[in-house]
């Protein structure tokens, strides 16, 4: 036999016993009072979608926000500028702009002239419309 089936049997063995009277009123009463103030709580608004977004590691994301706050408050607090926008541009000299002339011809030179093809011609003019309607009937 199962001792399982051992204690039921000797609890069924046992006469059931009457609840006094006032703990059963106490009872009651805490249920009631229970179930009351469930139906009465204020439904439940979902929470905001950053709150799901940051609710997994908070601390994860509060760390990673202060590095970040760090790192632009160094940023600010250096005050120095990009060195290619701080650096003044200088025209090319005179000497320089013909060493860039002579460069441009004798690559030219090389190279030979390249003939302009028809492709090339239509590039160059302007978009012209595709329909064969024309523009004096227009206004009629």
């Amino acid at each position: 036999m199962n001792r399982d089936d051992q204690f039921e049997k000797r609890l069924q063995r046992h006469p059931l016993r009457e609840i006094p009277s006032a703990w059963r009123k106490e009872i009651l009463s805490a249920a009631e009072r229970a179930a009351a103030s469930r139906h009465s709580s204020p439904v439940t608004r979902s929470s905001p979608w950053w709150r799901e977004l940051f609710w997994p590691c908070p601390q994860a994301w509060a760390g990673l926000a202060a590095v970040w706050l760090m790192i632009l408050g160094a940023s600010f607090a250096t005050g120095e500028t990009p060195a290619m926008a701080s650096r003044q541009i200088t025209p090319p000299s005179p000497q320089v702009r013909e060493l860039l002339k002579q460069q441009g011809q004798l690559l030219a030179e090389l190279v030979g002239r390249v003939e302009e093809t028809d492709a090339d011609r239509h590039k160059r003019l302007a978009p012209q419309p595709r329909s064969q309607y024309r523009v004096e009937f227009q206004n009629a």
